[in-house]
């Protein structure tokens, strides 16, 4: 594997029943980056449906990943994909959905804390490191007095759905950013609230 390979680990459940569920956003957007590259997943022997392509004739190799074990077990199919591929922590980029952002923006990084999210806790914690870039996917906080364990496993509202498609298009291209012109580029272009971007 050359040295200039990204891992993309798309976070979710797997089966058709979590499919549109706020928690498997991050799989929608390995899914989107699927599509752009023309690359189709087949399953992997480390328990990740994985596909390859690159963002352009010669430019970035990406291998992404959608890890078929539940959400809070990430961190097994994604730790044997880092050493099949030879990859160090830094070169994997791993895609959530993350409740302490408004629905609609994005917040990329490197390392921190879990903020409570299981499959970025069990892949911090598989590596060793939490110091792995991150592209935070905001769907805000649950309404009322709604458990947050029962929000993120529900659908997009009808009216989150309509915007959904450029939610997972901007942060398909937060990926590329990411590792094309590094984290504070990145960061510069997606941090900001996406109605002043």
């Amino acid at each position: 594997m050359p040295d200039d390979a990204w891992l993309v680990v798309g976070l979710g459940n797997p089966g058709p029943q979590y499919a549109g569920n706020r928690h498997n956003v991050g799989r929608m957007v390995v899914d989107e980056l699927a599509s752009r590259f023309g690359a189709r997943f087949t399953r992997h022997k480390t328990g990740a449906g994985v596909a390859e392509g690159r963002d352009r004739p010669g430019g970035t190799r990406f291998v992404l990943a959608a890890p078929q074990t539940y959400m809070n077990e990430s961190g097994r199919p994604v730790g044997a994909l880092a050493k099949f591929y030879s990859l160090p922590a830094e070169r994997i980029i791993v895609v959530h959905d993350e409740l302490d952002i408004p629905f609609g923006d994005l917040r990329l990084k490197t390392g921190g804390g879990h903020g409570g999210h299981n499959g970025v806790r069990d892949i911090a914690a598989v590596l060793g490191t939490p110091d792995f870039p991150r592209v935070r996917v905001g769907i805000g906080r649950p309404p009322g007095r709604q458990p947050a364990a029962d929000f993120v496993l529900k659908d997009f509202t009808p009216t989150e759905r309509k915007e959904l498609p450029l939610l997972v298009g901007d942060a398909a291209d937060a990926v590329i950013d990411l590792a094309d012109l590094g984290l504070d580029p990145a960061q510069q272009r997606w941090n900001a609230p996406r109605a002043s971007r």
